[in-house]
């Protein structure tokens, strides 16, 4: 689904490349996280993805269409959509149920087919009980729940999330994690997760690791966070419950390498009090 070969970024002339020589292959339909420290280039390499800027080198195929084309722009958005760290800065009606249906109206659906479009995206965010309601009052997680039912009433094939929960309570980074989740299984729409949450990214199906712009790690949850200590050289820490096994592991207890999650670590300490 994307394809990105060699890209290297720079903001200008003058300034460091915030995006180094990245090659990373996302396949249809995966759950794919970008973990890294703020200033790693993870962000860059969203609006890359998007469009919004052009690789200074390389080459991103988004659905087999080159971004660096002009041309293909449109294409490109319409089938992979983006939800923004903010979601005020990506809801532009004094409705739900109209902001939503904005992106249908740029694409030109026509009236007929856009109420049924708009309902069924609400619905699978689980919001069409407050689409006739003003967004400014709804709470941080339901806002960028309409932000992604809007991006979903487009019928996108993937969504490109930029720490689209970094601005949100456990709540409801817990509401938006599990809703693009959901909305991966059940529809098969590829998610590239950007994100700094060792939690989250534990929970994607491979997670690729960037620092100073490059990708210095990638794999499975498992292969990234098994060796806490490979992390810090990166400024980053394992999930808590990873952290906790390595650390009992080597205290002399004897736990697999694959907990990653409180669930996980509750079923190994079973298995050893039996």
């Amino acid at each position: 689904m994307i394809d990105i070969k060699h890209v290297s970024y720079r903001y200008d002339e003058e300034s460091p490349e915030a995006v180094k020589d990245v090659t990373l292959h996302i396949s249809a339909g995966s759950f794919t996280a970008i973990l890294g420290r703020n200033g790693s280039g993870k962000s860059t390499l969203a609006k890359l993805v998007n469009g919004l800027f052009q690789p200074t080198a390389g080459t991103i195929l988004v659905d087999g269409l080159d971004t660096a084309d002009d041309k293909n722009t449109w294409e490109i958005r319409k089938n992979a959509g983006m939800i923004f760290q903010n979601p005020d800065n990506q809801l532009v009606a004094t409705v739900v149920r109209d902001d939503v249906a904005f992106g249908l109206e740029n694409l030109g659906v026509p009236t007929e087919e856009m109420l049924p479009r708009v309902e069924n995206a609400l619905q699978h965010v689980g919001m069409e009980e407050h689409m006739d309601r003003a967004p400014h009052l709804l709470s941080g997680g339901q806002k960028q729940r309409v932000a992604i039912a809007g991006v979903l009433a487009m019928e996108p094939k993937a969504i490109i999330c930029d720490e689209a929960t970094a601005m949100l309570d456990p709540k409801g980074r817990k509401e938006v994690f599990e809703t693009l989740r959901r909305l991966n299984r059940e529809k098969g729409i590829t998610v590239l997760w950007i994100t700094h949450f060792m939690e989250e990214a534990a929970q994607c199906d491979n997670v690729y690791v960037m620092h100073d712009g490059s990708v210095v790690m990638q794999g499975t949850p498992m292969d990234i966070f098994r060796d806490p200590e490979a992390l810090r050289p990166y400024r980053l820490d394992a999930p808590q419950m990873a952290s906790l096994a390595a650390s009992l592991r080597r205290a002399g207890v004897q736990l697999p390498e694959n907990i990653l999650t409180c669930e996980d670590m509750v079923r190994e300490v079973k298995k050893l009090c039996c």
